[in-house]
């Protein structure tokens, strides 16, 4: 069973985010909230827990996975950044966006797509996945954790259609992750706008949460 963790939304406890950095310097997996919905991840460098997260969500090698950085600055280490993405990235974060970015030789073979070499990268507006960061030191892997449900008949989630409450998600998860950390919020049910910005040119790939700031972001510079 996994061990749940009751923290503050908006100023979550220091005692309770030191714990949660001791799991995940252990190696552990960890369902936790974020500016989109809950997500399944871990320490990017701990590969074996990398290598559960994939499992979990029946991920082949080939399929990315996205993680989250603290900053603009700390995506840089992980990231190419051309001076047009750099701009546009300084706009919209921090925020619900992911960004397809040419990885650095810091991101795990494992993490990235291995055959444009490239990386999905959030920094999300939310005080428990900031305090979370920032304690551990490194960045998280994040990846949807929702699953289908019979409630939802395996249909995308809308808003007349939210799908489980979070106790629900928690139960379904309970014998899979090791650290379930809970905010009182529930699941959410739009997903990141997902950037492509390996190209001079950015491509909205797809439409999430805050898309209408990248359009009204490229309206103004072109």
């Amino acid at each position: 069973m996994a061990t749940i963790y009751n923290v503050h939304p908006d100023t979550p406890q220091v005692r309770r985010i030191e714990e949660i950095r001791e799991a995940l310097q252990r190696g552990a997996v960890v369902l936790y909230p974020t500016d989109t919905v809950y997500a399944i991840g871990c320490d990017l460098n701990a590969k074996s827990a990398v290598e559960r997260v994939r499992r979990i969500k029946q991920l082949s090698n080939d399929k990315p996975l996205t993680f989250l950085c603290s900053s603009l600055s700390n995506i840089a280490d992980y990231a190419y950044v051309s001076d047009p993405a750099y701009r546009m990235m300084r706009r919209l974060i921090p925020g619900p966006y992911t960004f397809l970015l040419p990885a650095t030789k810091l991101v795990p073979r494992l993490v990235m797509n291995p055959k444009r070499k490239t990386t999905g990268i959030r920094v999300p507006d939310h005080p428990v996945c900031s305090a979370m960061l920032k304690a551990l030191g490194n960045p998280i892997i994040s990846t949807s954790a929702h699953l289908v449900d019979e409630e939802t008949d395996g249909q995308p989630k809308t808003k007349t259609n939210p799908g489980i409450s979070r106790f629900e998600l928690f139960d379904q998860l309970d014998k899979l992750v090791d650290v379930i950390v809970d905010d009182r919020s529930e699941p959410g049910y739009q997903v990141s706008s997902i950037l492509d910005l390996t190209s001079e040119e950015p491509i909205l790939v797809r439409k999430g949460l805050g898309w209408e700031a990248v359009t009204a972001w490229a309206a103004e510079v072109n």
